[in-house]
């Protein structure tokens, strides 16, 4: 299925130099923001106090939040949790916090602005826990990667699997750059958009990549940027209705999704916009650069002993 259909190839190859530069940059830029100000991690991670509430009715989660707020709370997550009716709220973790007492506090604050809470449980998270949670979460990340480079390489050519691997951390490190930058709040639903960015990119990789396998093998005379200007230019209306779809799903969810899902969407907002760009503008100079050709692709014919040069018996 096509929207449109380009007859003619349009030059991304020309510019391939400042595309890479442009991603340098931005690389760059993301990992200055992580050195210096740091991801701004949640409860998850850092640990804190869970406080469990029930309802009877379904919970109106912006007025918890809102009596929060007005109690003297910051930092805190709250959502629904089994159902709609059952609310859980992390707090962030304090010096010499009393967790019964922090439980207390926020049935106070909820009594008083949203009544009709019932405690079902208050739970102190330590911050060993939270650094099991980052070093999972970092093993997790390490898994995609080589799960990716080996798929790739085994699939394709190493220069494809390189060249993808290297595209795609460079939307996982502007997104978390995104982050840090903002000091927006990093959760473990963030580190879930992370993850499916990173996969949904590599995605994109693959059907360029393997639109260039098929152009060296069909088309003769065709230098390289030539063929990879073909790849990308014959896939353009498949890019605009794939990720055109999921942006607009992924937009629902941030404009409509609520503060739960507000992060979450935002992290796979930013990473299939730059996916985009990298899957196609920086992956496949990189192949260019790294000297993929017609020759890794096509086997030469064998020559039949006591053949001659057009291949008849003699």
């Amino acid at each position: 299925m096509e929207f449109f259909r380009i007859r003619k190839d349009i030059p991304f190859m020309r510019h391939a130099l400042v595309f890479n530069v442009i991603s340098l940059l931005t690389f760059l830029a993301a990992v200055f923001f992580l050195a210096t100000r740091g991801l701004h991690l949640s409860v998850e991670f850092t640990g804190g106090t869970l406080v469990e509430v029930a309802y009877e009715q379904a919970a109106d989660l912006e007025k918890i939040r809102g009596a929060l707020r007005d109690s003297g709370h910051a930092d805190f997550a709250v959502q629904n949790f089994g159902s709609s009716r059952d609310v859980l709220i992390r707090l962030p973790l304090k010096a010499e916090q009393n967790t019964a007492r922090m439980g207390e506090a926020v049935m106070a604050a909820l009594d008083k602005d949203v009544p009709g809470a019932k405690l079902s449980r208050v739970e102190f998270v330590g911050p060993q826990v939270g650094k099991e949670l980052a070093e999972n979460g970092a093993l997790a990340l390490l898994l995609v990667i080589i799960g990716i480079v080996v798929y790739l390489a085994m699939r394709f050519e190493w220069r494809f699997a390189v060249s993808a691997i290297i595209a795609n951390l460079h939307d996982v490190i502007i997104i978390l750059g995104f982050f840090a930058f903002f000091q927006w709040e990093f959760s473990l639903s963030v580190l879930a958009a992370t993850l499916a960015v990173l996969g949904y990119s590599v995605n994109e990789s693959v059907v360029v990549f393997d639109r260039v396998r098929e152009t060296f093998k069909k088309v003769r005379g065709l230098t390289t940027p030539q063929v990879l200007d073909h790849a990308i230019t014959s896939t353009i209306s498949r890019t605009i209705i794939t990720h055109g779809s999921t942006q607009m799903m992924v937009l629902s969810m941030l404009i409509f999704g609520g503060e739960t899902l507000y992060y979450f969407s935002l992290a796979l907002t930013i990473g299939i916009c730059f996916g985009i760009y990298s899957s196609v503008l920086v992956a496949a100079p990189l192949v260019m650069w790294l000297g993929v050709s017609r020759e890794q692709f096509v086997k030469p014919k064998k020559q039949v002993e006591g053949a001659n040069e057009d291949g008849a018996v003699v």
